[in-house]
């Protein structure tokens, strides 16, 4: 386990630089991609089952961090909800007008609606500011879990990984 996650409850932007699974910030400008926030060495590899493209690697020891072949990433958001850590987030710095979306796994019982304006947070439930849903993603295939996809500045694209609701 990470020092900082052991001590603190949640991963710093310093610990997840150079992790396997994190695209390069060129990637991000060209699209949607996958970034896969996952530092444990534990045995789980449905992400790199849910991808139809092959874009995820975990290996034969599913002990391994999975990597991200950013590359082959299309943005399907399959890997999102298969995530049984929810350590994947999708991020699109590819919208225009200096914003971002991104899109993370959700499940609460109470889902946003399209168009609502949020409070976005970071890793820590630290709140950044204003967000504006621009989607909410839930089927049967996906079990219990949601994607809700917020757009913020986009110098949160790599922050943002969570929402409260407005009072």
């Amino acid at each position: 386990m990470s020092q900082e996650l052991s001590t603190s409850g949640y991963l710093s932007e310093e610990e997840l630089k150079d992790s396997p699974g994190i695209p390069s910030e060129a990637r991000r400008k060209k699209g949607p991609v996958a970034v896969i926030e996952c530092t444990e060495d534990i045995p789980c590899n449905p992400c790199e089952a849910s991808c139809k493209v092959g874009a995820i690697s975990v290996g034969e020891d599913i002990t391994n961090l999975p990597h991200l072949d950013e590359d082959k990433c299309v943005g399907c958001r399959t890997c999102v909800p298969a995530c049984p850590g929810q350590a994947i987030f999708m991020v699109d710095e590819n919208i225009g007008e200096g914003k971002a979306t991104v899109t993370f796994p959700y499940e609460f019982m109470s889902l946003p609606e399209k168009g609502q304006t949020v409070s976005a947070l970071d890793r820590s439930g630290k709140e950044l500011g204003d967000a504006v849903v621009v989607g909410v993603r839930k089927t049967e295939k996906m079990d219990q879990t949601s994607l809700v996809t917020i757009e913020v500045p986009r110098e949160w694209s790599m922050k943002a990984r969570g929402f409260r609701f407005k009072k």
